[in-house]
């Protein structure tokens, strides 16, 4: 059973801010979270004189995303696993402003800490002393919005990338290949996607469906895991399997990522709409490019799971 989670107002986050010149960065609240005690990690930055959260300019044309991971493991060692976006902040700086995107995150490989220029010094402290040790009040509210958000499973609808023309592919249509754009959105995609910890890979038997999540398949080991259900002609012919192998997804505790076709979106995405809200639902209705997702963040709970949160990202 799914029900319904709050509406946090975050749908915007890591989507580009069209026409702004303000600089845009990317960080994370990352949570330590054993039976008996939570701890968060924050960032002495020497030449602030500052405690803050991990965060970090985007540097040209990177993905939100990929900003947070990176920026996250360069200053700390620790590389993220993403959960719930958190929102956005704004704030002015000297000669512009500044826009951050946070996410919930728990911690992945530990490369270990070398301190530098950027940060001197790191902290695992509880969040009550992170409460005092943080230099900015904006920092703490978005510490207190990750701590009542729960540890999330996401499930990622993803429409494959930039194919071949169809009318310049004279083959079967489900051997029709990406094109070289498609092939570099692939490979932008596999960071995005592992950025989520996705650990389960199901496509479309297609070959621009699993050559999309190729790059992603042999940077995380892991096999594609091709479902007929999810192709155009057998979505068409059969629209209850599609229903019917989504939902047990949906169901199922592990971290995936589903890549099929624009027509079969509609009959992905059905199961949420009554879950969603009137703002989520805009989001999750509005057509995805090639290479575009929606990441779907899932409370999982015996008897069932909750949404907690939904967001829509494109290259």
């Amino acid at each position: 059973m799914a029900t319904r989670g709050q509406d946090e107002e975050q749908d915007d986050v890591g989507q580009p801010v069209m026409g702004s010149r303000a600089v845009h960065a990317a960080g994370v609240v990352l949570l330590n979270e054993g039976k008996k005690s939570t701890k968060v990690l924050l960032v002495h930055r020497p030449r602030h004189r500052d405690w803050s959260l991990p965060k970090g300019k985007l540097d040209s044309s990177e993905h939100a995303v990929a900003a947070a991971v990176r920026e996250c493991d360069e200053e700390t060692g620790v590389v993220p696993i993403l959960h719930a976006p958190l929102g956005r902040q704004e704030y002015q700086i000297p000669g512009g402003d500044k826009i951050v995107d946070y996410w919930r995150a728990s911690a992945g490989v530990d490369n270990g800490f070398v301190p530098d220029n950027e940060v001197d010094e790191i902290a695992w402290v509880s969040p009550g002393r992170a409460r005092k040790m943080l230099t900015y009040d904006r920092d703490a509210e978005f510490l207190d919005r990750a701590l009542t958000l729960p540890i999330t499973s996401p499930l990622v609808i993803l429409r494959h990338a930039l194919a071949e023309k169809r009318r310049n592919f004279s083959g079967k249509d489900r051997r029709r290949p990406l094109s070289g754009r498609g092939r570099t959105q692939a490979k932008t995609l596999a960071t995005l996607l592992a950025a989520f910890g996705c650990d389960r890979i199901v496509s479309s038997p297609a070959v621009r469906c699993t050559r999309t999540v190729t790059p992603l398949a042999k940077q995380s080991h892991r096999k594609i895991v091709t479902e007929p259900a999810f192709s155009e002609e057998s979505a068409a012919r059969r629209p209850d399997r599609a229903l019917a192998e989504i939902s047990a997804l949906l169901a199922s505790k592990r971290s995936t990522v589903i890549c099929s076709h624009r027509p079969v979106l509609p009959l992905m995405i059905e199961p949420l709409l009554p879950l969603l809200n009137e703002k989520q639902q805009r989001l999750v209705l509005e057509p995805l490019p090639a290479g575009g997702m929606l990441v779907v963040h899932r409370e999982m709970k015996k008897k069932g799971w909750r949404l907690t949160a939904v967001e829509r990202h494109v290259l």
